[in-house]
């Protein structure tokens, strides 16, 4: 759609979706979005780089929280193998866009609670953060890896720092500091399992394309078994060029 990327024909029409909370309405800065309070409206022409596919997995996130969240896992079955068992029974291929994002708002307000605060170690980070990781991860939902490892739908919130950055007016620092409470659920294991459950409403499990250091390559949630090698040479070849894209939007002074 931009730099060489072609209009599939697949179905482009403009996404609303009105969420239980209002979104900064900063998020405007960023091409094809809307925010008017609790409405969000996104043109895909305009809003994702790449755009190849118009259907999601999801299942029913009340029933997420009632049937999984609360599971343990034991000797015999990993909290892994209860999230695709859970996915392969309850999982629902759809084309509302609006859906999905209404999902992915109730599993990300579930995730970055103020409750996990304490239990950071980092006092920079506020529960107004909690809210730009939220609001962040929701849009991040319509980003899509196929089961090859093919990206078929790249937005501009796959660079987590470089679009807090343009929205928040985050910079650098605070900007990296925000990726990695965001990808923190690698490596805090309490924050990992109930990472683990509850993006079973999204069809998959949360994979990152970095390491620790935020190095711009986001992350995806992807269905199991998808191919992560692809994965990898897919982003490397394409997240340089559109980086450089969404830093463009950043406000300055004399803005």
């Amino acid at each position: 759609m931009r730099d060489g990327d072609t209009v599939t024909t697949i179905d482009t029409a403009t996404i609303t979706v009105e969420l239980p909370d209002a979104f900064d309405p900063r998020w405007s800065r960023l091409p094809g979005i809307q925010v008017e309070g609790r409405h969000l409206t996104i043109d895909p022409t305009e809003y994702f780089f790449r755009f190849e596919s118009n259907t999601w997995l999801v299942a029913d996130w009340e029933l997420v929280k009632s049937q999984l969240l609360g599971v343990s896992e034991t000797t015999e079955s990993a909290v892994e193998q209860f999230a695709l068992d859970f996915i392969k029974n309850h999982g629902e291929s759809t084309s509302d866009a609006a859906l999905v994002l209404a999902t992915a708002y109730g599993v990300y307000s579930y995730l970055f609670r103020e409750e996990h605060l304490a239990g950071l170690g980092l006092p920079q980070i506020t529960a107004h953060h909690l809210r730009m990781l939220r609001e962040a991860a929701t849009l991040m939902a319509l980003n899509k890896v196929e089961l090859d490892g093919h990206i078929s739908n790249v937005g501009p919130c796959w660079f987590f720092p470089a679009a807090t950055s343009v929205v928040f007016d985050l910079d650098d620092e605070m900007g990296g500091m925000l990726d990695e409470v965001y990808h923190g659920g690698w490596l805090a294991e309490r924050r990992r399992i109930e990472s683990i459950k509850a993006h079973a409403a999204l069809g998959g499990r949360l994979v990152h394309g970095c390491q620790s250091v935020p190095d711009q390559s986001g992350g995806v949630v992807a269905p199991y078994g998808a191919s992560m090698a692809n994965f990898r040479d897919d982003l490397a070849a394409f997240k340089a060029g559109w980086i450089e894209q969404v830093y463009a939007h950043r406000m300055t002074a004399a803005q």
